[in-house]
C-alpha cells in the first residue's frame, strides 16, 4: 500500500516532508478517534483516508499554486476538508476554516492545537452570515468548497467572501459541467467568471474528481449572499 507522500509525489508531483507526512498521519488519527463520539465521515481506512480526504484535497495545490501569504477560507469544512491538508502541504497559507456545526468546530480547533497549525482560524457560521460581515466580505484570496451545494447555490456562498481577482474552486463530481453549464445567470449576477474545469484521477477510484475554477471579475452587490437559506430554495 502506498503512503499518501508516494501518492503525492507519483499523481501530483507534489512532495511532502517527514514532519508534513508526521501531520497527515496525526490528522488521520485524531480523524478516526473523534469519528466514534460524532459523525465526521464515512471514511476510516488508512488508504481511503489518504486518497479520497488527503490526495482528493491536494489536487488544489496542483492546479491553483497559492502564494505564501494566501487568505483561503474553506466553506463548509465539514471535518476540515480540504482545508487543513492545504495548510499541511503548505504552511504560508492563512486559513480560516467555516463551519456552521459546532461539534466540528470543536474537532476543528482540536486538530489545529494538536498540530500546532499558526495562521489558522475556525469561524462557526453559515456562509449567508459570513458573506454579510465585514471581516470576511471580499477579505480573501481564494474560496473553496467540497460537498457543500450545487454550484448555482455554492456561487452565492463563495463569491461574496473573496475580493476582485480572487478565486473560487467548487470540487465536483461528474456533473462538473453541467453544474457550471447551469451557472450563468449566478456568475453574471454575483461578479464571477468560469476559468476552467480540471480534472484528476485520483488512484482506485473510477468517478472523475473535478475542479470548478472560477474568478471574481466584478464586485458582488451587496444583496448578496441573501439570508440564510434562500441561496438554496430560490437558486440564481
Amino acid at each position: 500500500m502506498p503512503t499518501l507522500a508516494e501518492h503525492t509525489a507519483q499523481s501530483l508531483d507534489i512532495t511532502l516532508t517527514p514532519a508534513q507526512s508526521d501531520a497527515f498521519a496525526r490528522y488521520a488519527a485524531l480523524l478516526r478517534e473523534w469519528n466514534t463520539r460524532m459523525n465526521l465521515t464515512a471514511i476510516t481506512g488508512d488508504d481511503e483516508i489518504n486518497i479520497r480526504h488527503f490526495l482528493d484535497s491536494l489536487t488544489i495545490l496542483k492546479a491553483c499554486p497559492f502564494e505564501d501569504g494566501a487568505k483561503v477560507i474553506d466553506v463548509g469544512t465539514g471535518a476540515g476538508f480540504p482545508g487543513i491538508p492545504l495548510r499541511i502541504a503548505q504552511p504560508g497559507l492563512r486559513l480560516t476554516l467555516l463551519e456552521a456545526t459546532g461539534k466540528k468546530v470543536t474537532f476543528l480547533e482540536a486538530v489545529i492545537a494538536e498540530l500546532q497549525l499558526g495562521s489558522t482560524t475556525t469561524v462557526k457560521a453559515r456562509a449567508e452570515e459570513a458573506g454579510q460581515t465585514r471581516p470576511h466580505r471580499a477579505a480573501y484570496d481564494v474560496a473553496i468548497a467540497r460537498a457543500v451545494a450545487r454550484l448555482p447555490i455554492l456561487l452565492e456562498y463563495l463569491l461574496p467572501l473573496v475580493r476582485v481577482g480572487g478565486i473560487c474552486i467548487a470540487m465536483k463530481g461528474k456533473t462538473a459541467q453541467t453544474e457550471a453549464d447551469d451557472s450563468a445567470n449566478a456568475l453574471k449576477t454575483l461578479g464571477g467568471q468560469l476559468d476552467r474545469i480540471e480534472t484528476f484521477a485520483l488512484p482506485g477510484i473510477d468517478e472523475p474528481h473535478n475542479l470548478v475554477i472560477v474568478r471574481k471579475v466584478a464586485h458582488t452587490p451587496a444583496r448578496y449572499p441573501r439570508q440564510a437559506g434562500a441561496p438554496a430554495q430560490k437558486p440564481l
